[in-house]
């Protein structure tokens, strides 16, 4: 892989990772258009390049995160039998943060079981099957457009149903093609809960994931990966996807707020069907 075919690669994901319209597709289709062969074999270019949008999750959201970490060290109170609230849980009163982050960790439990048992089945759809990721990318444009026009009128916080739920949305979202942004902030959306809190959990949820598997990965990464990918591609494409991550990121916060999401469904449409044909 030469310097800027990685740097294309790494701005595709960055870009794509967050808005609803599915990075790993976007990554594959790009793959096939630039008709390089991005590992050998291997998923040490896709790893480095979701890695480097996981650190601009955790820049852009800084605050958020380690709010989340200072609150997780506050000790747990009784809760009373009056004035119950969302955060009391086995008879403990949690703070807001720790409460965040038992949602965070509910969300996982999907993911997890996926990367555990299903992670090698998983690995072979990336293959470069472009009917799947066309087929995904309708499935995404449907929920998309469901999200926008079924979603209940009255919203709420986040539950820890919710959060499961939403979960599972994160672990079908592995099929290329299939927008895992988009797939979880919809379903939050058609559950019920608030916008303005969907897209922050939607990206936070995803660091522990992502990072457990760099980790697992990491032995390819630093050693199977440099027979395939030159230093010099890998650190423009983690570069690349770091800083089209941050952009993407912020903008993706502010566009849930406020946009509608059926005009991302309209794209996903469009690419979808390009994809099944070619």
């Amino acid at each position: 892989m030469e310097w800027f075919e990685a740097l294309i690669l790494g701005l595709l994901q960055g870009f794509t990772e967050y808005l609803p319209v599915s990075s790993s597709g976007h990554l594959l289709l790009g793959k096939e258009l630039l008709g390089v062969d991005v590992d050998g074999g291997g998923t040490t270019f896709e790893v480095l390049v979701h890695v480097a949008t996981v650190f601009s999750t955790i820049f852009i959201l800084w605050k958020e995160v380690t709010w989340i970490f200072k609150g997780l060290f506050k000790k747990p109170i009784r809760a009373s039998l009056s004035g119950e609230t969302s955060n009391n849980l086995f008879g403990w009163h949690f703070n807001m943060e720790q409460r965040y982050a038992f949602l965070i960790i509910i969300s996982m439990i999907p993911i997890g079981i996926v990367g555990v048992f299903f992670k090698d089945y998983v690995d072979a759809l990336f293959e470069g099957d472009l009917l799947v990721v066309g087929i995904c990318l309708l499935a995404t444009a449907l929920l998309l457009t469901f999200s926008q026009y079924f979603s209940p009128k009255q919203p709420h916080e986040i539950k820890c149903k919710d959060a499961f739920i939403i979960g599972l949305s994160q672990a079908v979202a592995v099929l290329p093609g299939l927008s895992r942004s988009g797939t979880t902030i919809a379903t939050g959306l058609l559950l019920g809960n608030k916008r303005e809190h969907l897209a922050q959990f939607s990206f936070l949820m995803v660091i522990p994931p992502i990072l457990g598997e760099a980790l697992l990965d990491a032995k390819e990464i630093f050693v199977g990966g440099a027979e395939s990918i030159s230093v010099t591609a890998m650190v423009v494409g983690f570069l690349a996807a770091f800083v089209s991550g941050c952009i993407a990121c912020k903008a993706m916060i502010a566009l849930v707020k406020r946009c509608k999401l059926v005009y991302f469904a309209i794209y996903c449409a469009i690419v979808g069907i390009i994809a099944i044909v070619f």
